[in-house]
């Protein structure tokens, strides 16, 4: 599982922020239709960076795993929202590519994979998320 990651204000743009996660050093900000001066993927860019990477690393060591002919993944993402019983909620969808010579039962079984991936199964259930301040 991955570590710490520290997000903070790097005073350079409106909105602009720092990313540190390990030893990587990211950008992040809001696009100028929301104010900010697109210095880096907006919020919601990253969550969906997040699920196609997990998707992606998952489904090549499934392949890798179990030998199967699987020449490349990618994955394509977008964010929208969806009324579900009158309530607006985010939806992801994800479109993935796969190339190899694999049959139509390794594609289906890969497609349950990528459903199994972590990120996947943490966004498709409730997060308990803990906030506090620090004194």
């Amino acid at each position: 599982m991955s570590g710490n990651v520290t997000v903070r204000e790097n005073g350079l743009g409106r909105y602009q922020q720092e990313v540190i996660a390990g030893q990587h050093h990211l950008l992040a900000g809001e696009p100028a239709e929301l104010g900010g001066d697109d210095a880096g993927p907006a919020p919601f860019d990253y969550l969906m960076a997040g699920l196609g990477a997990c998707t992606s690393i998952t489904l090549r060591m499934y392949a890798e795993r179990k030998g199967l002919p699987l020449r490349q993944v990618s994955v394509d993402l977008s964010l929208h929202k969806v009324d579900v019983d009158g309530v607006a909620r985010h939806c992801i969808h994800r479109q993935i590519t796969l190339d190899g010579d694999l049959t139509a039962e390794q594609r289906q079984r890969l497609l349950e994979i990528a459903n199994k991936c972590p990120v996947h199964r943490a966004l498709s259930q409730s997060f308990l998320l803990d906030c506090a301040l620090t004194d």
